[in-house]
């Protein structure tokens, strides 16, 4: 019995006219023997959280850098908070799930140590810049284990544009990329309040009128607004009003929260370690561990160092800091002067 194909005929079957297909994916860029149990799609995804890249999200930072408390969000929760979302959005749409949790799931796998605060300082170091959705990219496509997860161009594509210009070439990408906005917006809001920087009555009335008081509250009244504005037609977005809002609410966090707030108390720190690595290692490719001196042989120095930083968790950064630039205490003899 092939558990795939039986999968793929439920796809034909059930999703919408607009959704991806398993079975008519464009496929890999190296061609593989398809799985009897899985479809192309659900390959991705758990290619995707069997990944050391996917692990590492836990130690990477979201908006505070090393927080205290054990309640707020990193990159990982993040990660999976807008896999839910966006796999909330996909059943509903009868979109197909797996291609969207995949894409959900790999879309920060290139993010930084120290969030943007670590992505803005390697941007401003780095040859020709630096964006964390082309990092997740090259991680799947290159970096992890050596040659890449070998992915389908719809998650390749996904990933890539979940934040930008560009609009995803899937519905499923698609909803990734407001499913992204809809959690971090949401989740921000609630860590901020939680750190005691704002209060619900700060936020603009329009919000509180729109989407809620709630944390619930808010992602519930997105969530079926963008259901609702998008069933049946071939692109995903949310109501004009529900829109607004929305902006409304991320202007307001970049102001009272993103920029000169207690949450980013620490950010100059964090950018001074980043840059402080990327120039000792371009000045010192030998110091480099025994992969990265390879891959610098291979893509260039400043490339390699970049693609080890952007790797980092944000204790890792910290460690190799301490180690390169503050002095290792030794013991002094008693009596000594």
């Amino acid at each position: 019995m092939n558990i795939r194909l039986q999968t793929e005929t439920l796809e034909e079957k059930y999703l919408s006219a607009f959704a991806a297909r398993s079975s008519r994916s464009v496929g890999r860029r190296r061609p593989e023997e398809p799985c009897r149990v899985r479809t192309a799609f659900q390959r991705d995804r758990d290619r995707i959280i069997h990944s050391k890249a996917f692990r590492r999200l836990k130690h990477k930072t979201q908006v505070f850098i090393i927080p205290e408390g054990d309640h707020y969000r990193t990159r990982l929760t993040h990660t999976l908070e807008v896999a839910q979302i966006a796999r909330t959005v996909a059943r509903a749409l009868r979109l197909n799930e797996d291609l969207t949790e995949a894409i959900a799931l790999g879309h920060d796998l290139g993010h930084t140590p120290f969030g943007h605060a670590g992505e803005s300082a390697l941007n401003e170091i780095m040859p020709g810049g630096f964006k964390h959705n082309r990092q997740s990219l090259r991680v799947v496509e290159e970096l992890e284990g050596g040659r890449g997860l070998n992915l389908t161009g719809e998650v390749l594509d996904g990933i890539l544009k979940h934040t930008g210009p560009d609009r995803p070439a899937t519905l499923e990408g698609q909803v990734v990329k407001i499913a992204d906005r809809v959690a971090y917006i949401n989740h921000d809001v609630d860590d901020a309040i939680r750190a005691g920087i704002i209060e619900v009555e700060d936020l603009p009335a329009l919000c509180l009128e729109v989407l809620g008081r709630e944390h619930r509250t808010r992602i519930n009244n997105m969530v079926l607004d963008l259901i609702e504005n998008s069933q049946g037609k071939p692109s995903v977005s949310m109501s004009a009003e529900m829109q607004e809002a929305t902006d409304l609410l991320r202007q307001f966090l970049f102001q009272r929260v993103y920029i000169d707030s207690e949450a980013k108390r620490e950010e100059g720190k964090a950018r001074h370690v980043v840059q402080y690595l990327f120039k000792y290692w371009v000045a010192h490719p030998e110091k480099l561990p025994a992969e990265h001196r390879d891959r610098a042989a291979a893509v260039g120095t400043e490339r390699a160092v970049c693609d080890y930083i952007a790797g980092m968790t944000d204790r890792y950064a910290i460690a190799q800091f301490k180690a390169l630039f503050i002095p290792r205490s030794f013991a002094i003899p008693e009596g000594g002067g």
